[in-house]
């Protein structure tokens, strides 16, 4: 159930599934304006939504769009989303204001499950979370991602924490902030486009079933917050850590040589990696999304077994 006084236009498809009972996975959207080229960023958001439907459960894309929070994005919508310029990136802290001043905007994982809660979907696929950026302890970038982690009630599913980030500090907030993170199907955590991040997983759950029931337990502790599901990315798509770590490094020092901070950071590294590597990182990140979108997808069709946890 949406939340009171908090209008939500639900495409049409999301309507339907909400009317009988079908399984919806959220899906952020800062990837299709912030995370790839055009045309790319627009087949790339239709494979993930097929592959949530392929899978068993309905795609709900949040976006804001002239100052209405959207779940489920037709495909003229999609596409001009896909094309538009000067998007905002929204998070927790602005996210309201976006939609107060009728602006137009894409969700990162923060808003997306703020949005995910507010229009009653208990789960929400992505590529990767942020995080504790490296040099934290001088700057405070500490991505909104944890702290929303820690309050909102919506089951997470990612490839790890980006590969950019400093994870073992990210994964000291997580476990500091009570958010379960669990790994499938390995006992170590993923780094977004590596298998192995080197860092043993706090949890391991492999079974969707256990996941979802794992959420409705934490409902009835009363407890806030979600989980954050950590599934590698599939083996022939991966990028070695000890391959991308000297590339990692370079990015961040041209970063700081530069400058860049705040939310321009991750879109940057992302950006120089995408060069150093040939672009093979962006071929991880997509099939990563895709992998997380099918497993999102049996997980909410767990939920839907016996309906989500309280929100």
């Amino acid at each position: 159930m949406n939340l009171p006084g908090l209008p939500i236009v639900f495409g049409a498809e999301v309507a339907a599934a909400r009317a009988s009972g079908r399984p919806l996975v959220a899906l952020e959207s800062t990837i299709i304006t912030h995370g790839m080229p055009w045309p790319q960023n627009l087949a790339t958001a239709r494979r993930v939504e097929d592959a949530v439907r392929e899978a068993g459960a309905v795609p709900a894309t949040i976006a804001v769009l002239d100052g209405q929070l959207h779940a489920g994005l037709d495909a003229p919508a999609l596409e001009a989303l896909a094309q538009a310029t000067g998007v905002a990136k929204l998070s927790r802290a602005d996210l309201a204001v976006c939609l107060a001043t009728g602006g137009t905007g894409s969700t990162t994982v923060a808003a997306t499950m703020i949005a995910a809660r507010a229009a009653g979907i208990a789960v929400f696929a992505t590529g990767g979370i942020g995080g504790v950026h490296k040099g934290a302890e001088a700057s405070f970038d500490i991505s909104a991602d944890l702290h929303e982690l820690a309050q909102t009630p919506v089951t997470v599913v990612c490839a790890g924490a980006k590969a950019i980030l400093d994870l073992p500090k990210t994964l000291e907030v997580l476990e500091t902030l009570g958010v379960p993170v669990f790994a499938v199907g390995q006992d170590t955590l993923p780094a977004f486009w590596s298998q192995d991040s080197g860092l043993r997983a706090p949890l391991r759950l492999d079974d969707p079933a256990a996941i979802a029931r794992a959420a409705r337990m934490r409902a009835a502790l009363g407890l806030p917050g979600g989980q954050l599901v950590a599934l590698p990315i599939p083996a022939e798509a991966e990028i070695p850590a000890a391959t991308l770590a000297p590339l990692i490094a370079a990015a961040q020092t041209e970063a700081d040589t530069q400058g860049v901070s705040q939310k321009a950071v991750t879109p940057f590294l992302l950006s120089r990696i995408f060069e150093l590597t040939g672009g093979r990182s962006l071929d991880a990140n997509i099939a990563l999304v895709l992998n997380n979108a099918r497993f999102a997808a049996r997980i909410a069709r767990e939920f839907g077994r016996t309906g989500p946890c309280a929100a």
